[in-house]
């Protein structure tokens, strides 16, 4: 397939048509191998897997045929490596949030979808919360038991609400990133467009264009562009970064007004320090 530049330009180029992974009857070792890989890396939110961590004796039931692809989906699900990764240290919105992206392949619609999930959470707990998406009629309908999960959206919003398109970009990242290793890190990515009802807007993933990903903070107390430009020609950019350290205060984010003329020595300290950069924009 010849990848459009929308798709360039929104950081899904990555993704094919026909981006399906299914076990089929007769498949062979190369198939369960593919089908696994595919599992954890949409299970566990293309987070790294050491050996010692796999859930051997799931990917040998699997591989024997004594449960399919859905029901090594639940037993990742509900594995302490979910658990460890997703579980506990996260607030229960943002946990709710990967729930949808990882087994059903989209984002949260409204409100009322988290709001469920929290009551069924409290009311009967983890492994219910769990088997409400691989039981429901939209995993039937979209993976069956012989599918593993994909993110939908991309290429058709058939059988979706068209918000779901936005929405899915506030939780998908890029290819190369992983469900652990955001600049957002624990909070919840949903929660103040869900709140107000609205769709997000779409930004793709940092680097992979000209836009790159600088996001307003939710109650819009950032710096704003001020004073005057260094020429008339001279552009400002908004810079923002993370891990920064400086005296007794260490901030996990922090947005800094860079003229063009400073930006290379300007990204130069910040490495120094220890920071990492997010993103950069025009101010």
């Amino acid at each position: 397939m010849t990848t459009s530049t929308s798709a360039q330009n929104l950081g899904i180029s990555e993704f094919e048509r026909n981006n399906r992974v299914e076990l089929r009857s007769f498949a062979a070792d190369q198939d369960y191998d593919r089908v696994i890989r595919a599992a954890y890396r949409q299970v566990i939110g293309n987070d790294y897997i050491m050996g010692a961590e796999r859930l051997k004796f799931a990917e040998s039931q699997l591989r024997n045929r004594n449960i399919t692809v859905r029901e090594f989906v639940r037993a990742l699900a509900k594995s302490e490596l979910y658990k460890n990764k997703f579980f506990y240290p996260l607030p229960q919105v943002r946990f709710i949030e990967l729930n949808y992206k990882h087994l059903l392949g989209r984002a949260p619609y409204d409100e009322m979808e988290i709001s469920l999930h929290n009551d069924l959470y409290s009311n009967q707990g983890y492994d219910a919360e769990i088997d409400s998406y691989l039981d429901s009629p939209e995993y039937q309908d979209n993976f069956g038991e012989n599918i593993v999960p994909y993110y939908r959206g991309f290429w058709s919003q058939r059988g979706q609400k068209t918000v779901g398109f936005p929405r899915m970009f506030r939780l998908y990242r890029g290819y190369a990133n992983s469900d652990r290793a955001q600049v957002e890190q624990r909070n919840s990515r949903l929660t103040w467009d869900l709140a107000r009802n609205t769709a997000n807007t779409v930004i793709a993933p940092s680097g992979v264009n000209d836009g790159w990903a600088f996001r307003a903070t939710p109650n819009q107390t950032g710096p704003t562009r001020q004073g005057a430009l260094v020429g008339e020609s001279s552009r400002v950019y908004r810079v923002e970064i993370t891990g920064v350290t400086g005296s007794r205060v260490r901030r996990s984010t922090q947005t800094l007004l860079v003229p063009y003329e400073q930006l290379s020595m300007r990204m130069q300290q910040i490495q120094r320090q220890g920071g990492r950069i997010a993103s950069i924009t025009p101010a």
